[in-house]
């Protein structure tokens, strides 16, 4: 990972950075499932991840994932493996098996949805979250170097919940946009440094989950979605430094893979700002399409990343996500995504690791059964990102696994 943090360095060096994240409406808590096998049977063979792609001068890719939603059974399973590796909780095996791809971009993102305890007490999953502050660990290891946290339960915990969980991120390193732990913080840019380029990033959602619950005189713990006020933190990011701006936004409807009229009309107002580079979604707990518009991309949403939910509860798609590989290069006087290319995953029930689904068919220990549910995985997840055509802009997978044909 060839990416820096830079915090709230002297005036003139300030770049922005926040991101967004989702859940609510008719999620009810998905049963737990039967543990399934830790075995490396359906791990990727060697060599079946994604390879860092060659640099040009000028040029990095930026990878981003789907939600990070942790039902009951997820924090169970966790402090099943943390059992045997002396932790409270440790979510690390879950998203091993997606380490490579992730690590094959020069900054990785993830959408971070759920807040984080300070100490592992009261512990909860769907409608009130309190996840392990473990899963930092994990999100650190797996890769990431930034999430994403604005989304409609940043507030489950309140105020003391946001803080907890900045406060977790930043002792693993990794940076984290779309809320904060006071006004100052809110208003501070924050840059990734990424092969030479400045990388901003911003993060907002639709509302949380009860209505406004932010305090009085204490708006600025949560972004949410204000064209006006995108537009403008966009702008002041490029003047602080920024030389490439993405914004996550937690949006749309759940269970929809089709975006809304108003997200793609949210989305060319955002696009024709010259100081917004990037859309990036999550909110629908199921993969949304990639559309092109102008030069630029909008990833309406990248389904769930982690979560316990499945076919027991929801429509099967919220078992798919994607890791989006964005291709970032100079194009004259600016910085432009040229290709967006994706990682198909699917979250194996039990152990609830995140696997990578071409590398899952290719390697010959999967089981009939478990190969047969991610070749419909796959399916669904090219469908959905290719649902408006010739709009999205040749979004390709990364890999095709050997037993589908184009």
């Amino acid at each position: 990972m060839l990416w820096r943090r830079i915090r709230g360095l002297a005036a003139g060096l300030l770049l922005a950075m926040l991101l967004g994240a989702c859940t609510t409406g008719r999620n009810t808590q998905p049963p737990p499932s039967t543990a399934a096998s830790t075995s490396p049977r359906s791990s990727p063979p060697a060599g079946a991840q994604p390879q860092p792609t060659p640099r040009t001068v000028g040029s990095f890719t930026l990878s981003a994932t789907g939600d990070l939603l942790v039902h009951d059974a997820v924090a169970q399973q966790a402090k099943r493996y943390g059992a045997k590796t002396g932790t409270a909780y440790d979510f690390r095996p879950m998203l091993a098996p997606v380490q490579g791809a992730l690590t094959a971009a020069d900054l990785a993102v993830c959408h971070l949805e759920t807040p984080l305890s300070p100490d592992d007490r009261h512990v909860s999953g769907y409608p009130t979250f309190n996840t392990p502050p473990e899963l930092a660990d994990a999100i650190r290891a797996a890769g990431y170097g930034s999430c994403s946290v604005a989304s409609n339960h940043a507030m489950d915990q309140g105020p003391r919940g946001v803080a907890a969980t900045l406060g977790a991120l930043d002792r693993v390193g990794v940076g984290h946009a779309g809320t904060a732990r006071s006004a100052a913080e809110a208003t501070r840019p924050e840059i990734h440094l990424v092969n030479g380029i400045r990388a901003g990033l911003l993060a907002y959602t639709y509302g949380l989950n009860g209505g406004d619950t932010r305090p009085a005189g204490q708006r600025w713990l949560v972004n949410f979605i204000s064209p006006r006020r995108i537009l403008a933190d966009a702008r002041a990011a490029k003047r602080a430094g920024a030389q490439f701006v993405a914004v996550s936004l937690h949006w749309g409807t759940q269970y929809q893979v089709a975006p809304t009229a108003e997200q793609r009309a949210l989305a060319r107002t955002l696009l024709a700002s010259p100081d917004i580079d990037l859309l990036i979604g999550s909110h629908a707990h199921v993969v949304q399409p990639v559309e092109r518009i102008g030069d630029k991309y909008v990833l309406y949403g990248l389904g769930n990343f982690l979560s316990n939910e499945s076919p027991r509860c929801c429509p099967a798609a919220t078992q798919d996500g994607v890791i989006a590989l964005v291709d970032v290069q100079r194009r004259g006087g600016r910085f432009v995504a040229v290709r967006v290319r994706y990682t198909p995953t699917w979250v194996e029930l039990g152990t609830y690791r995140v696997l990578p689904v071409a590398a899952a068919l290719d390697n010959p220990a999967t089981p009939a059964r478990e190969r047969a549910a991610l070749t419909a995985s796959w399916r669904r997840t090219v469908a959905a990102v290719s649902l408006l055509g010739r709009r999205a802009g040749a979004a390709r997978p990364d890999h095709q696994p050997r037993s589908i044909t184009r």
